[in-house]
């Protein structure tokens, strides 16, 4: 038996992964970067076969990876996270620069960076596993802690897309859950649904100062769905 909320006790990290040019870049939110091996250093980063992101890493050969703190903006989060780089530009009005490669490095609500060239391509089935080897790598502000997806799941309540290689899908399928009612409630300003199947905590039971891990609007501008 799988108890999937076994799966949630892994550490992850959550960053902004980007890849592309001057002339069209594109970024999405991972919890799947780590590092490989230490001499040389190289990282590897999973992405989902259907991110924009993919072929631009593909056919640049590199990427770069934000590392994002605590305080990040809900609508970064939104806007790499929720939204596809095919409909809209994630990069337009955003402190970027371009790293040694000419990929696009994001640098708003970002505590470090990291920019690595692809020296392996690994395909695992509904994601590629892109090694990359580290070119530069920058501190951009030492004051912050780095934001995890525990932090995210727990303080903020958020769920991964369903493009993450951790998303879980309907775990009150679970037998621990199928005695509980569930409820969903959506985001009236951005479409961000709440499922009580997927959280720790019932909707009613979140704090009143809670906020939309996408859009950042009050707990009150939830409907019931």
């Amino acid at each position: 038996m799988i108890q999937f909320e076994a799966l949630f006790k892994i550490s992850y990290g959550l960053y902004i992964v980007s890849s592309g040019n001057k002339n069209r870049g594109n970024g999405f939110i991972s919890n799947t970067f780590f590092q490989v091996t230490s001499e040389p250093p190289r990282f590897a980063s999973c992405c989902n076969k259907d991110n924009f992101t993919a072929e631009m890493i593909k056919e640049t050969g590199a990427f770069s990876v934000s590392v994002i703190h605590k305080d990040t903006d809900p609508e970064i989060i939104g806007r790499f996270g929720y939204k596809s780089g095919k409909d809209t530009d994630k990069l337009s009005g955003l402190n970027v620069k371009y790293g040694e490669t000419g990929v696009p490095i994001v640098l708003y609500d970002c505590i470090a960076f990291l920019e690595c060239k692809v020296v392996q391509t690994i395909d695992v089935g509904t994601h590629y596993m892109f090694i990359g080897q580290l070119i530069q790598s920058e501190i951009i502000d030492d004051s912050k802690d780095a934001l995890t997806y525990l932090h995210y799941r727990q303080v903020r309540k958020g769920v991964a897309p369903k493009n993450a290689p951790t998303y879980i899908d309907k775990l009150k399928l679970e037998a621990n859950h199928t005695e509980t009612v569930f409820r969903k409630f959506e985001c009236t300003a951005c479409g961000y649904i709440y499922d009580e199947a997927e959280q720790e905590i019932k909707f009613a039971d979140l704090p009143d100062d809670w906020v939309c891990p996408v859009c950042g609007s009050e707990k009150s501008d939830f409907i019931e769905i």
